[in-house]
């Protein structure tokens, strides 16, 4: 006959994970109940939330089981500070989050439609500039499938890891994290839904950010997971939609854009990326991907144009590479320091 005697001797031998002592030892179970053959455990741990935590999970069910149970309801909590000090533990620091209350950041999220419209080369370029008006910026490249802000902005080196916090590449004066610095060899991220969520959101609560006054988020095109992840996780957001002049790339961005709307985030505006090819030798402007895309857009929204970016290569600087950086006294680099001052001017009035 099960009991919660029996249940506690299984359970003499499973040890709570980051103290190396029986969970029975050090008084971590801390309810149990019986009924029918289901037998619900509530645990303390020291640390949720945890690797450890999803395994130590599995140990308790398989020994649970083996002492007659026919299923098992499990809980986690943390122990207390005051329990850990008994148990001659030092309590966890509590370490500052982005998405803790009163964190004075502003999030820009710079989201498209569609791929292929070069919002990542605007989500950069924007941080670069903002940071050249003397402002206080950090980027994640939450386009964790198709990462490619630390390609952009010729950064070679990874962040350094003390203990579990990372702290961000700084370049541009910009503070930089990037899926793209945890993976090996360019592989292939295979990841499902929950677990890029989670990811997500250790780059909002386990990176050493300084103090930002702007944080910009590079999402991944379209309305999937890791964007409505995004708008869940942050209460308060501006967006910026990318998109080129054409109606299609327009069509599909304003799902994008209601999207935000519905999630209470605050449109900042459209870029219209891609606008038109300014010929050298003539100076005339060519609609090479047609015109309206971007007015029909903001219009849509109820919103403005911050900038009309076209076709153009940066100037490469083999000594201090960049491939997609615009120089500030770069034409196109200037539209985007315009479009910088015009997005500070709009959140700081």
């Amino acid at each position: 006959m099960l009991t919660q005697e029996r249940i506690l001797d299984a359970l003499k031998n499973v040890k709570e994970p980051f103290l190396n002592k029986s969970i029975v030892e050090i008084d971590g179970v801390k309810e149990i109940k019986i009924k029918e053959g289901l037998v619900s455990v509530k645990i303390a741990i020291s640390k949720t939330g945890t690797a450890e935590q999803m395994k130590l999970q599995g140990e308790v069910v398989n020994a649970v089981k083996q002492a007659g149970a026919d299923s098992v309801g499990l809980r986690f909590e943390q122990f207390t500070e005051e329990e850990l000090s008994k148990l001659g533990i030092e309590a966890p620091k509590e370490v500052k989050s982005l998405l803790d209350e009163g964190v004075s950041t502003t999030f820009i999220a710079v989201t498209s439609g569609k791929g292929g419209v070069g919002k990542s080369t605007v989500s950069v370029n924007l941080a670069t500039s903002l940071a050249r008006l003397g402002k206080k910026v950090g980027i994640i490249d939450a386009d964790i499938y198709g990462f490619s802000v630390p390609d952009m902005m010729g950064i070679e080196e990874k962040p350094k890891v003390k203990g579990e916090r990372i702290y961000p590449v700084n370049r541009f004066g910009v503070q930089v994290i990037s899926m793209g610095f945890f993976v090996h060899d360019n592989s292939p991220i295979i990841w499902r839904g929950p677990m890029l969520g989670k990811m997500l959101n250790n780059f909002f609560t386990q990176v050493e950010w300084d103090d930002l006054d702007y944080l910009i988020l590079d999402l991944p095109p379209g309305t999937g997971d890791v964007a409505l992840d995004v708008h869940t996780m942050l209460p308060s957001s501006k967006e910026i939609i990318v998109t080129t002049p054409h109606p299609t790339a327009a069509f599909v961005a304003a799902r994008a854009g209601v999207m935000a709307i519905k999630t209470d985030h605050e449109i900042l505006g459209v870029v219209e990326n891609m606008a038109y090819f300014k010929s050298q030798l003539t100076g005339e402007k060519e609609f090479v991907f047609g015109q309206g895309g971007g007015e029909r857009l903001a219009k849509e929204l109820q919103t403005e144009i911050l900038a009309q970016i076209p076709l153009g290569q940066p100037e490469i600087d083999e000594k201090d590479f960049a491939p997609s950086i615009y120089a500030t006294e770069h034409p196109i680099g200037q539209l985007y320091m315009k479009m910088a001052q015009k997005v500070i001017n709009k959140i700081e009035g």
